[in-house]
């Protein structure tokens, strides 16, 4: 069984110059330190000119070879890897497999594609196959807007039994605020590109009403909502308790969230990061049905409870912190209880000026990125192969690059996106891939070795920095 907690420990000599099972990959010869790791080009899921030709300008500019060689690995892994194009109903349809996982994570896929959007312009293949992503979004929210995993079919999956309403089209139903959120972030960053509006289709306002009707429903202010999972497993973070609807809280507006963008089951209900990422999102769709919808009154209600859910946010989450002041906390309650931490996995509290809800000299946020990058986080582990945020998913000591490229991302010092290039440069235990998580002592005991968002994400940060700060790709790092 193949499960997001798949760790592979693999020795330094595996992985120098030899074959290491990244299939599909290439094969890796001894002597070929920095052949390239990409299928053969007839084994490709799908080839884009504006990728290629993107890839062969920022490589040109990139002295440091192995720098160089990741990155031209990285950026198109997603379309080598994971895509499956299609039509359905007469319209483009695009399946995006995380990687390892044979199934579309409504997150993952969002992520995965999103680093290619600039160049849609100049390819409309490209831009057809985003299209398909966003109508096969459309179509699984319309199936459940609580799963956070889709099956391609209806051939079912290996948490069919978990105790929540599965149904055959799903891989699996944890319901996060983030599952919504990025189908939208999608949509609205693809429209305000290409103004295309034909994926803006009655599937996609059904889905969107869907939308607006879960978070209304996870906002628990009348009941419970409709939503409870449980699962039969030895991991707490796999499961909610209270028959199956989380720990107990006093609703304010909120929207609940059972589980985090980790996958991973939330301590206190209201996760922070996800329900500010729910403001940006609100917004858009706002202006999205305002446009595209004839239901005036939707594009309202998504306003008014983005207005609710930033003014409690500021009044509830922001809040002292014992070492650092005020900062975000990660999870509140409704109780006046928090949690005080933060994980790799996005939305996270080191994204938000990522994900457009400030900006980055935000004082607030300044804070709460000193916290988040300290060792008062208790998920910043530091060891003598690089520090970073990891989370409970995998494990203590266990850094993610996902949380390296974000604090990149998210940077405007030159000598710390250095130092964040440099570890993503020296922790990839030789494979020429990011992974999931690596431990913080041996990068070649990691998990995932095929993960295709932190890859292109990687390759989203290389081209940040070409693009804005040439001169840290001169030299050797």
């Amino acid at each position: 069984m193949t499960t997001r907690r798949t760790v592979l420990k693999t020795s330094a000599a595996a992985v120098a110059g030899i074959v290491v099972g990244l299939s599909p990959f290439n094969e890796i010869f001894a002597g070929e330190k920095f052949a390239s790791r990409r299928p053969p080009l007839k084994k490709r899921k799908f080839t884009s000119d504006a990728v290629e030709s993107t890839i062969a300008s920022v490589q040109k500019d990139i002295d440091d070879p192995e720098l160089r060689w990741l990155f031209g690995n990285c950026f198109p892994n997603t379309l080598d890897t994971t895509v499956e194009t299609g039509v359905r109903a007469g319209k483009p349809d695009t399946f995006v497999i995380t990687g390892d996982i044979h199934a579309m994570w409504l997150r993952d896929s969002t992520a995965q594609v999103w680093p290619y959007l600039p160049l849609l312009a100049e390819d409309k293949k490209l831009q057809r196959l985003i299209a398909g992503v966003i109508h096969r979004q459309s179509y699984c929210i319309a199936i459940d807007p609580y799963a956070n995993a889709f099956n391609k079919g209806k051939e079912g999956s290996y948490w069919q039994k978990d105790l929540t309403a599965m149904k055959p089209e799903l891989h699996e139903r944890k319901w996060e605020i983030d599952s919504l959120c990025y189908p939208v972030r999608l949509a609205y960053g693809y429209w305000k590109i290409t103004g295309d509006v034909s994926v803006f289709d009655s599937e996609w306002e059904t889905a969107m009403m869907k939308v607006i009707d879960t978070f209304r429903d996870q906002q628990r202010m009348i009941d419970k909502g409709k939503y409870s999972f449980r699962r039969n497993t030895t991991t707490p973070y796999d499961t909610l308790p209270l028959d199956g609807y989380g720990n107990p809280t006093r609703p304010n507006g909120l929207i609940h969230s059972a589980f985090r963008p980790s996958d991973d089951a939330c301590i206190f209900p209201m996760l922070i990061p996800s329900n500010l990422f729910a403001i940006v999102t609100l917004r858009h769709l706002s202006e999205l049905l305002s446009n595209f919808s004839s239901d005036s009154e939707r594009a309202a209600e998504c306003d008014a409870i983005a207005d609710t859910i930033e003014q409690t946010v500021h009044a509830s989450a922001v809040m002292e912190h014992g070492k650092r002041g005020l900062i975000y906390a990660y999870e509140i309650d409704g109780f006046g209880n928090a949690l005080f931490m933060d994980d790799a996995n996005v939305p996270s509290l080191l994204s938000l000026p990522y994900l457009g809800i400030c900006r980055s000299d935000d004082l607030l946020y300044q804070r709460t990125r000193e916290f988040v990058l300290s060792e008062d986080n208790p998920y910043f582990f530091k060891g003598t192969s690089a520090e970073g945020i990891g989370g409970p998913h995998v494990g203590l000591d266990m850094i993610w690059p996902l949380g390296i490229i974000m604090r990149a991302l998210t940077s405007d010092d030159d000598e710390e996106i250095r130092s964040c290039l440099r570890m993503l440069k020296t922790t990839h235990a030789g494979t020429g891939f990011m992974h999931e998580s690596f431990h913080k002592n041996d990068p070649a005991h990691f998990t995932r070795k095929w993960f295709a968002w932190a890859n292109t994400l990687f390759g989203e940060l290389v081209l940040k920095v070409h693009h804005e700060r040439p001169h840290l790709l001169k030299g050797n790092l």
